[in-house]
């Protein structure tokens, strides 16, 4: 599932080629049948909070989108400034703009709602390390009084919205923290360094367009756990020795999501 970086960087990128212009709204696959009510308005803007999506038209309307664990977005050129493909695969919605179009396939999520409604999703988000308004305050006001293990509230959308697996993963053995600890038993002193590099991470992921989690000094030996992926502590490298001690990474299933720790790293 794609972590909250990813969403933002969608956000911008179709803030830059959409925004300020009439936008071409379809649904070929025929599943998105409230295209119709945004097809031809001017997108004013989009943002993102956490792992949601939100394309804000002229006059009110707002798509909001959540991929999911399938969905995503593929983005194209109209290379002569007419062309526009035929579409392939089941695509959910189709954006057509001036010199660029991007489809959507696959998400959990895709519809219409109002200002009114979007204020209800943002409601039960937790705070988006990547806004400027995130405030820590509210993810410590919860996991500094919660029993369930940290790494649970980590993953918890309502805590701190857009962590998925890695962020989680990765976060925890960098600031030394078994997975499976209490969360109360966290102090706030390892809640403000955990947050502050939580924020840099997802930033540089934001700014790079891929996540970077292994420090300089550790960043040699194995090598990404497939193609294509980035370079982890923990995540995926279950039997594999610790990049830090040498330990073998274990894992197990917290509350239906795989966790990765170095028992001797984390504590």
């Amino acid at each position: 599932m794609p972590e909250g970086h990813t969403l933002h960087r969608l956000a911008r990128l179709h803030q830059r080629r959409f925004a300020g212009h009439p936008v071409a709204v379809s649904s070929p696959q025929g599943r998105f049948a409230d295209a119709a009510v945004v097809n031809g308005r001017v997108l004013r803007r989009a943002s993102a909070w956490g792992k949601h999506l939100f394309h804000h038209y002229q006059g009110g309307p707002i798509v909001h989108v959540h991929l999911g664990l399938y969905g995503a977005f593929s983005e194209w050129e109209r290379e002569d400034g007419q062309t526009v493909p035929e579409p392939v695969g089941q695509v959910r919605m189709r954006m057509v703009g001036t010199e660029y179009g991007t489809d959507l396939r696959g998400p959990t999520v895709c519809e219409v709602l109002d200002a009114a409604q979007v204020d209800d999703v943002v409601a039960r988000l937790g705070p988006d390390p990547l806004r400027a308004d995130a405030d820590p305050v509210w993810p410590w006001a919860r996991i500094s009084k919660s029993r369930r293990p940290i790494g649970s509230m980590l993953m918890d959308q309502t805590v701190i919205a857009g962590v998925g697996n890695v962020y989680r993963n990765e976060l925890l053995f960098r600031h030394g923290i078994d997975p499976y600890r209490p969360a109360q038993k966290v102090s706030e002193e390892e809640f403000a360094a955990a947050w502050a590099d939580l924020v840099a991470l997802m930033k540089v992921g934001l700014r790079r367009g891929k996540i970077v989690v292994v420090r300089p000094e550790h960043d040699h030996g194995a090598p990404s756990y497939a193609p294509g992926r980035p370079r982890t502590y923990v995540y995926r490298r279950a039997g594999e020795p610790c990049r830090v001690c040498g330990e073998v990474v274990r894992t197990a299933v917290l509350e239906g999501r795989n966790v990765f720790w170095c028992p001797t790293c984390q504590i």
